[in-house]
């Protein structure tokens, strides 16, 4: 496998610019320094629920997470999550709520990841992907996977530990790769799914399974939605994907064959496109091109030499 190093520096990829956040994990289980921090006047926090938060815009035009200062918070002692301090030593917590708080002025409004990460400035996204990934993980992990008790709460909201059997339960993260598979005549493979509206193509992507090398499950994943076998696979970049739980690594691979034979379970149709046809797909409305929050869009640019036509998210 070829590493590239730097190829989406033009055109960077969502949810991965530096945040300016420092985790600070050797703080998660030191309670008293995690209470002064909560009860320090500079710490801001926000509700996550469900996978949004808050946002609003600000009146020179920039889109900002809602955070308020700690002392002013809804009380939840056992959903609050340590994220991190930044340079100024501001301390950020996310607290999970069932739903998000109201708002006087009524200008804020819910956010998820797909609208906000596009949004928010490289700090406010940092924040929200981890406190989502943790939100999720916190929901749909409540019980130890060794005894069935009910987990608590550690680490700030990263560890959940099991009172019976002792066992520590890490939030879930699913390696998934993702890849634009273009072939001798330099065209790429586009595929859209069955559950996706008419038009809408993106590249191939899939699950790493036990066992096996993330180029093999390129190659595997190629070959069992499209029927398209690969030989060189070359690594892009990752992408942090909390859909609910994915790391996306994306990728670009060369074809050694042509035919393709959709699987008809996940992938409905797949197409090569040349550059030219791709264009004027999309310049007809016949291809609608990915979500640009997604490193799906990137790949493809890297391909296509261009950016692609902006899409709206709905």
């Amino acid at each position: 496998m070829t590493t590239w190093t730097d190829h989406t520096a033009d055109r960077p990829i969502s949810l991965t610019a530096p945040s300016g956040i420092d985790r600070a994990a050797h703080h998660r289980l030191d309670e008293a320094w995690l209470a002064a921090a909560w009860s320090h006047p500079t710490t801001r926090c926000f509700v996550v629920s469900g996978g949004q938060v808050l946002i609003d815009e600000t009146p020179d035009g920039r889109t900002e997470l809602v955070m308020t200062p700690s002392f002013e918070a809804p009380l939840t002692e056992a959903h609050r999550y340590f994220l991190g301090t930044d340079g100024d030593g501001v301390s950020y917590f996310a607290l999970q709520k069932d739903a998000l708080p109201g708002r006087i002025d009524q200008s804020a409004r819910p956010a998820g990841l797909r609208e906000a990460g596009l949004l928010l400035s490289p700090r406010d996204a940092g924040l929200m992907v981890h406190a989502v990934g943790l939100e999720n993980w916190q929901r749909t992990h409540r019980f130890c996977s060794r005894c069935g008790e009910r987990t608590v709460i550690a680490a700030a909201g990263h560890i959940r530990r099991c009172p019976v059997c002792g066992a520590e339960h890490y939030p879930r993260t699913d390696p998934a790769v993702i890849m634009a598979v273009t072939d001798e005549d330099d065209r790429i493979l586009l595929g859209r799914q069955v559950h996706w509206p008419e038009g809408r193509f993106s590249t191939l992507a899939g699950f790493v399974e036990p066992g096996e090398s993330i180029e093999q499950s390129v190659r595997r994943e190629v070959f069992e939605e499209a029927g398209i076998t690969v030989g060189r696979v070359e690594y892009i970049a990752s992408q942090p994907w909390p859909f609910p739980s994915s790391l996306m690594l994306g990728f670009v691979a060369r074809a050694t064959s042509t035919d393709i034979d959709v699987d008809g379970d996940e992938i409905h149709e797949a197409r090569w496109f040349s550059r030219d046809e791709l264009s004027a797909a999309f310049e007809s409305g016949e291809v609608l091109p990915p979500y640009g929050i997604s490193i799906a869009a990137r790949l493809i640019e890297l391909w296509y030499d261009r950016p692609l036509p902006t899409r709206s998210v709905v």
